[in-house]
């Protein structure tokens, strides 16, 4: 069985570009144990583009 993680990261509104860096998140995470699912946009907003995409992670129950 596994637990699950799901980490927000916000879009710029003016060049919808992360907020966030996601490779440091993802790096961050690693050490911590959990391992990099995917990352999933949802979607669009009425301009075309999401406005954030979620990472997500799990790892083993302990």
């Amino acid at each position: 069985m596994y637990e699950y993680k799901f980490v927000k990261v916000d879009l710029s509104n003016w060049n919808r570009k992360p907020k966030e860096d996601y490779q440091d998140i993802i790096l961050n995470h690693a050490e911590d144990g959990w391992r990099f699912v995917q990352i999933f946009a949802p979607a669009t907003a009425g301009y075309g583009s999401a406005s954030y995409f979620e990472i997500i992670f799990e790892k083993p129950l302990s």
